[in-house]
């Protein structure tokens, strides 16, 4: 039952990753990576929400299913070496730290609206 969980979460986290980084993507013609950060970050604060609140399956069906498939580290990854590569260092040094403090935060900050709001 648990992974049918995972993977009902994973349906909607995908195409949610997918449409989400193309419409951030339309609206920000930069060379920055900014449908990623975006799906990267949300996915922090919902896992940080889910953290601080959930159930076990709620766990499963939105930590592990949605947000594993929403957030992407390869694709993090990929997008910060190839700015590198094109002598974008500056974003790509962007990239990296705005990505670990904004997601830091997010997360916390998800944890902490979860336990003052539901808890």
């Amino acid at each position: 039952m648990n992974w049918l969980l995972v993977v009902a979460g994973a349906m909607v986290g995908a195409p949610l990753r997918y449409l989400t980084d193309r419409a951030v993507r339309s609206r920000h013609d930069s060379v920055f990576p900014w449908g990623t950060f975006v799906v990267n970050i949300a996915g922090c604060l919902i896992l940080g929400l889910v953290t601080g609140a959930a159930s076990s399956h709620v766990q499963l069906l939105l930590g592990t299913g949605l947000c594993g498939a929403l957030t992407t580290y390869s694709t993090f990854s990929y997008e910060t070496l190839r700015l590198t590569e094109t002598g974008a260092g500056l974003s790509a040094a962007a990239n990296v730290a705005g990505s670990v403090v904004a997601g830091l935060g997010a997360a916390f900050a998800g944890v902490w609206i979860a336990q003052t709001v539901w808890v």
